[in-house]
């Protein structure tokens, strides 16, 4: 083990002293310092803007006038999703999902207003973050400082002189990738201090269990990963005949891995399991709300139906001497049948969306980019179940609200018909301020981590064959 932490240490003071390494070490921390202020800025930014549009909506909520419940039911509702304190860490999917959804009565709408829509061009190329840094940057960083760290010593002759000293192939492989990735957790260390102290500060000092868990997971995720590029960077040294093989070899692999292959496997999962455009989604919706009816049409079979065998349940012949107001009821039961029919289409897209996504988090066991990308991006809560999950919750909100108004409805109007002079039917507003805002909730932890079984899974596999293959390297290079 001494041998071993002499070799780490000589390594990493090497690296350091190269003025080209250390450059570009240099280089790429003021990188990610820039990409962790930018993130930040970027964070505080859109939470202030979406307080700001929160309250507005709350307050225009509350100040409406006495009203028809119905009529404020479509006046509707515009609520917003939340960022996680920790997504100015990885941006994910935050720039292309939307942020806001119109909620109103009898129809469903989907999310708005992402980034991307009022950006150029030029996003499409991804924004700097700190997750995309540690993913892109610093593995080739890695590549370009272990390139030759073992096959610069067989050019030279030092690799004989080493061995012959009785330093073994094990400690020198193992020597070497330490000294790497400390050079790796040069740069590292620094960030996730920085991080902390962002997060808190976003927190407003307020830091949760869960949370301080999700960024002690984040941590240890890109360590594991530091720590595979690491070892993949000297196996190719030990293998290759010459400095300039192994660094073609290693930058070919970052190109294939890192750029190719996650748009590859992407447009395959596409391939695989197609998801229907919007128009072609919206329109099977619409023919199964046909079939089942239309609330607002008073000939409508299914609801002639429906209001028979209301009248005949409380023993009445019309139903304005039903008591409650059959107009409310009548639009419950069209918001709970056409809520149920858009919840089936709408799981149903979740489930192909879920599945393209499974096939790429499967690429992970072939290239450990993809694992660390899907996990980082849970753990930061910018990924697709997070927009998925606030889908649901302001569906569940709308129909709530919707439903509310109905209640409202059926309690308090009448049914009779006002006369012509009379004023149109109303409530009193106070009952506008009864329905709570929306509050959107990010998943646990451990929920978390059940829907990434996948990546985890992918990225130990990686760590246990790259420190197997150091280990076992001996056997096979003593030759070359």
């Amino acid at each position: 083990m001494q041998i071993t932490l002499l070799i780490a240490v000589r390594t990493w003071k090497t690296v350091l002293q190269n003025r080209a390494a250390a450059a570009l070490t240099l280089l790429l921390g003021i990188i990610l310092c820039i990409a962790t202020w930018i993130g930040w800025q970027h964070f505080k930014t859109q939470q202030q803007q979406q307080q700001h549009y929160k309250s507005i909506v709350r307050e225009q909520w509350e100040s409406k006038p006495d009203k028809h419940p119905h009529r404020m039911a479509h006046y509707g509702y515009l609520v917003f999703r939340d960022k996680h304190e920790l997504s100015f860490f990885d941006f994910g999917i935050e720039q292309f999902a939307g942020v806001s959804i119109f909620l109103e009565a009898h129809k469903q709408n989907t999310a708005n207003f992402s980034e991307a829509g009022f950006s150029n061009g030029m996003l499409r190329f991804g924004e700097l973050s700190v997750a995309m840094v540690l993913q892109l940057l610093v593995p080739l960083l890695i590549f370009f400082l272990g390139f030759n760290s073992i096959a610069a010593e067989r050019e030279s002759g030092a690799l004989k002189i080493l061995l012959c000293q009785g330093i073994s192939w094990r400690q020198l492989l193992t020597g070497k990738m330490l000294g790497i990735i400390g050079v790796a957790f040069t740069l590292f260390i620094p960030v996730i201090l920085l991080t902390i102290l962002l997060w808190a500060a976003l927190s407003h000092w307020h830091v949760s269990a869960d949370a301080a868990l999700r960024l002690l997971l984040l941590v240890v995720s890109y360590a594991v990963y530091f720590i595979i590029c690491a070892g993949i960077a000297v196996l190719v040294s030990a293998f290759s005949s010459t400095s300039r093989a192994a660094l073609t070899t290693l930058l070919g692999c970052w190109v294939f891995f890192l750029v190719i292959l996650p748009r590859l496997t992407q447009a395959i999962g596409a391939r695989l399991y197609p998801s229907p455009a919007k128009i072609e989604f919206a329109a099977a919706v619409e023919a199964d709300l046909h079939r089942e009816g239309d609330s607002h049409n008073p000939d409508d079979p299914h609801y002639a139906q429906l209001k028979s065998s209301l009248l005949q349940q409380y023993g009445v012949d019309d139903v304005k001497k039903l008591p409650f107001n059959y107009s409310g009821y009548v639009m419950a039961e069209g918001e709970k049948i056409s809520a149920a029919i858009y919840d089936r289409h709408q799981q149903q897209l979740i489930d192909i969306y879920e599945r393209q996504n499974h096939f790429t988090m499967a690429a992970g066991f072939l290239n450990p980019y993809l694992a660390i990308r899907h996990l980082s991006m849970a753990l930061t809560g910018a990924d697709y179940t997070t927009y998925a999950d606030f889908q649901q919750q302001a569906e569940s909100y709308r129909y709530q609200l919707a439903q509310r108004m109905n209640s409202l409805q059926m309690k308090y109007i009448s049914n009779e018909t006002p006369a012509a002079n009379d004023k149109p039917a109303a409530i009193s507003h106070d009952h506008w301020k009864e329905m709570p805002d929306f509050t959107f909730h990010f998943r646990k932890t451990g929920q978390v981590l059940t829907t990434q079984t996948a990546a985890i899974t992918a990225l130990l596999g990686w760590l246990v064959l790259v420190l197997a293959g150091v280990q076992l390297a001996s056997r096979f290079v003593k030759t070359l």
